[in-house]
C-alpha cells in the first residue's frame, strides 16, 4: 500500500503525463519545442510576481505564462526571426524571475523546486488544482482535434475548409499556458518543455497515425512518471530530473528499435 504523499504524486505525474502526451505531439509536429521552454521559463517569473501579491502560484504562472505565449505567437505571425527572439525573451523572463524573488521582503522560498519540480511535496489542493488543469487541457485538444491537426499540416488547407489557424493557435497557445502552471510542482520550469517533447518524440518512433502517436504519447508519459518515482525512491535521485531520465531513456530505445526496423527493411 503506498503512502498518502507517494499515491498524490503519482496521480499527479500520471495526470500531467495525460495532459502533455497529445499536446506535446504538436509542439514536435509545429516544432514548437523552443516556444515551450520559453512559456515554462516565463513560469518563473509568474512564481516572483504570485509570492509578491501573494496570488496563488497557479494562477500567477499561469497568467504570465499565458501572456508569455501570446506574445511568442503574435511575434511568430508577423514574421520575426523566432530562434533570437524567443532565446531573448526565455532567458530574459528567467533572469527577470530570480532577480524579483530575491527583492521580495520576508519571502523565503526554494527555488530549486520550482527550477526542477517537487513532486513529492504535491498537497490535495495541488492535486486538484493539477487534475482539473490537466482535463482542461486534454479537454480543449480532444474538442478541436480534427482542427488543430488541419491547421498544423496547412493552413492554407485549413483556411479553405473553414478552420481558423489563427483560432487553432490560441487554442494551442491556452493549454501550453495551462500545462505549464500545473506541471511546474512535478518537474519544474527547466523541464516542463522535456516532459512535453521527449514522450512524444520517442511516440512517433512507434505510431503510424497521429491519435496513435498521441495515446503513445500519453503512455510514454505515464511509463516516465512511473519509472521516474522508482529510481528517486530507490537511489534518493532528485524525482523531476528522474521523470525526465526514463522518458529519455525510453525515446532512446524507440529510436534504437526504428532504425534496427529500417535497416532490416532496406535488407
Amino acid at each position: 500500500m503506498l503512502d498518502d504523499f507517494l499515491m498524490r504524486a503519482l496521480l499527479a505525474g500520471l495526470a500531467v503525463a495525460i495532459a502533455t502526451g497529445p499536446l506535446g505531439c504538436f509542439v514536435v509536429w509545429r516544432r514548437m519545442a523552443y516556444f515551450g521552454d520559453a512559456t515554462a521559463h516565463a513560469a518563473i517569473l509568474g512564481v516572483a510576481l504570485a509570492l509578491g501579491f501573494q496570488i496563488s502560484i497557479f494562477i500567477g504562472t499561469m497568467v504570465v505564462a499565458l501572456i508569455m505565449a501570446m506574445v511568442v505567437a503574435t511575434l511568430a505571425g508577423r514574421g520575426w526571426a523566432m530562434d533570437t527572439t524567443l532565446g531573448v525573451l526565455a532567458h530574459s523572463a528567467l533572469a527577470f524571475g530570480l532577480v524579483a524573488v530575491s527583492f521580495l521582503p520576508n519571502v523565503r522560498v526554494d527555488l530549486t523546486a520550482y527550477l526542477f519540480g517537487d513532486i513529492l511535496a504535491v498537497s490535495r489542493f495541488d492535486l486538484a488544482v493539477i487534475v482539473l488543469g490537466s482535463a482542461l487541457v486534454l479537454g480543449l485538444i480532444l474538442w478541436r482535434w480534427q482542427g488543430l491537426l488541419m491547421a498544423t499540416l496547412s493552413e492554407d488547407l485549413a483556411q479553405s475548409a473553414g478552420i481558423n489557424p489563427g483560432s487553432e493557435r490560441m487554442v494551442l497557445t491556452l493549454a501550453l499556458a495551462v500545462v505549464v502552471a500545473v506541471a511546474l510542482k512535478i518537474v519544474g520550469a527547466l523541464l516542463i518543455a522535456a516532459l512535453l517533447i521527449i514522450p512524444a518524440a520517442a511516440a512517433r518512433n512507434l505510431a503510424r497515425s497521429p491519435e496513435m502517436m498521441a495515446a503513445f504519447a500519453m503512455a510514454i508519459g505515464a511509463v516516465s512518471v512511473f519509472g521516474g518515482l522508482q529510481l528517486s525512491l530507490a537511489r534518493d535521485t532528485p524525482s523531476g530530473p528522474s521523470i525526465v531520465v526514463i522518458a529519455a531513456l525510453i525515446f532512446l530505445a524507440t529510436t534504437l528499435g526504428a532504425a534496427l526496423v529500417q535497416n532490416r527493411s532496406a535488407r
